[in-house]
């Protein structure tokens, strides 16, 4: 009984925001995901350090959904493809991102030629 009590205690903490110890030191908890979830979430670090830097206020919603804030919207995105399709339509967000994973050498050059097509640098 002793460790249902303990458990409980811990998870009221970390629901009241309040900082858990383990013999003075503190801890950190986190979700248990699977290797899948982990890695979808992995796929978007990358991607999210470099909003971070521009201050777009990224967020990875549960379980690899990246949120952020543009134009005083929230956007969200389950994957890369519908995030390479917003971006196709923003060039401010193709040159930011245009180092990252997200947007591959192929699709850098044919937005590139597309947007030379239409006139915009």
């Amino acid at each position: 009984m002793p460790q249902i009590k303990d458990k409980e205690r811990i998870l009221k903490a970390v629901r009241d925001k309040q900082q858990v110890t383990y013999k003075g030191n503190p801890i950190r908890l986190s979700a248990d995901f699977s290797q899948e979830t982990l890695q979808a979430r992995r796929e978007w670090h990358e991607v999210i350090k470099v909003m971070k830097n521009k201050n777009l206020n990224p967020r990875l919603l549960y379980p690899a959904r990246l949120s952020f804030k543009i134009e005083d919207q929230i956007k969200s995105f389950p994957d890369k493809k519908r995030l390479r399709e917003y971006i196709s339509t923003k060039p401010a967000l193709q040159e930011m991102l245009k180092r990252t994973a997200i947007i591959s050498r192929r699709n850098r050059k044919k937005n590139i030629t597309t947007l030379n097509k239409n006139g915009n640098k």
